[in-house]
């Protein structure tokens, strides 16, 4: 079905990439937002003026197309008779089950536009962000294969999976959608999501492909087990030349979830030296932490030269969101220590007590000197009177 829709007032930057020069931005995961974007037939990227964000959270990106021509798009949840207010598709699932859905495929543009829409595994980037992974690079869990977009009238089956199909201007198309979960699959998280993507063009060495996604929150129903586990992989010390000033304690560590449900992290990294002296922390969270995935951490917390230095790395699972986890979440602890020896406070030392010996020799050969000078002027003085008596003898 298509229906005629207003045209929005917000959008926003979606992932992309240059085919045969790769240029990537992050892909966003909101459904309610939409994205202008341009085919390239040429390198350059260049932000048209009004590109800057419209609200907070958004932000326009667009590239030099020959005709110059506009697209904007945006997919979202939908029932069948077209987009509602949810943010994802969220399913509990029985293995062996299937579960429908629809997304609502939205061509604001005043042109008509081919459209590729397919199903691929989540994953959370460096920075935090979720992402869906794109075509042609290994997939995380698999479960973006469990998700079948339904073949509806002028689509074309797409390769990899998905559909290929054309949108009239400012129409939207609702798509059925089929999750079918494995009999094998195991309980929990397995994240995924729908990508609704500009159709390439075969002209021109060079294209920008912007996508733009709505998230799958997919559960397979089963025990819960929800573990985070921490590993300390790095210490390295630095220490300050200021023999007044503390140096600094690099520590990097990983935080593996290694249960089967999706969870935030909050890390404290406690530690202190010989006999609790020189205490210093620092804390550190992660909004989500998928299963089977991992984060790498870096943290420098001040710490003063005590010799030995002991930590402690804390991390405190959260559920993500609307996520509901029965039972309690077990905190991890892991423990670690390094030497973080005061070279500049013994290079100091060793300053100090060479200039006080260098002072005292100094000193000492001086008084010895003196003493020299005065012995040898009584010395003088004894064989001057010596020398009277004996005259004063003779005489």
């Amino acid at each position: 079905m298509s229906r005629a829709i207003p045209h929005p007032t917000s959008r926003t930057t979606l992932r992309s990439r240059a085919l045969g020069t790769v240029r990537r931005a992050r892909l966003i995961i909101v459904p309610t937002v939409v994205l202008t974007s341009v085919a390239l037939t040429s390198v350059a990227l260049t932000a048209p003026a009004g590109a800057a964000p419209a609200d907070e959270g958004a932000a326009a990106a667009s590239a030099e197309a020959g005709a110059g021509a506009s697209v904007t798009w945006t997919i979202s949840p939908a029932t069948a008779e077209g987009p509602d207010p949810r943010v994802s598709l969220r399913h509990g699932i029985d293995p062996g089950t299937a579960a429908t859905d629809h997304v609502a495929v939205t061509n604001f543009s005043p042109q008509a536009v081919t459209f590729d829409v397919y199903a691929s595994d989540g994953t959370v980037t460096e920075d935090g962000a979720f992402d869906l992974v794109p075509p042609g690079e290994p997939q995380t869990d698999g479960s973006g294969s469990w998700i079948e977009i339904g073949a509806i009238e002028n689509a074309a089956p797409r390769d990899g999976g998905g559909i290929t199909l054309e949108i009239a201007p400012e129409s939207t198309v609702v798509l059925p959608v089929t999750i079918t979960v494995p009999g094998e699959a195991t309980p929990g998280d397995h994240p995924a999501g729908i990508v609704a993507e500009l159709a390439q063009s075969p002209d021109g060495e060079v294209q920008m492909v912007s996508r733009v996604g709505v998230r799958a929150h997919l559960r397979v129903t089963g025990d819960l087990a929800p573990t985070l586990e921490p590993v300390v992989d790095e210490i390295r010390w630095s220490p300050s030349w200021n023999p007044f000033a503390a140096g600094t304690l690099t520590v990097t560590y990983t935080v593996a979830n290694t249960g089967n449900v999706r969870l935030g992290s909050g890390e404290t990294v406690e530690q202190a030296g010989v006999l609790g002296t020189g205490r210093s922390s620092v804390a550190e969270t992660h909004d989500e932490i998928l299963p089977r995935q991992s984060v790498v951490t870096t943290v420098a917390p001040r710490t003063w030269p005590t010799f030995r230095t002991t930590g402690t790395l804390t991390v405190v699972p959260t559920t993500v969101g609307a996520d509901e986890i029965p039972g309690d979440l077990p905190q991890a602890q892991v423990t670690y220590s390094a030497w973080t020896l005061p070279w500049s406070q013994l290079a100091a030392i060793v300053l100090l007590v060479g200039g006080l010996l260098l002072r005292r020799r100094v000193r000492r050969r001086r008084d010895l000197a003196v003493e020299a000078r005065i012995k040898e002027a009584v010395e003088a003085a004894t064989s001057t009177s010596s020398d009277r008596d004996e005259e004063r003898a003779r005489g």
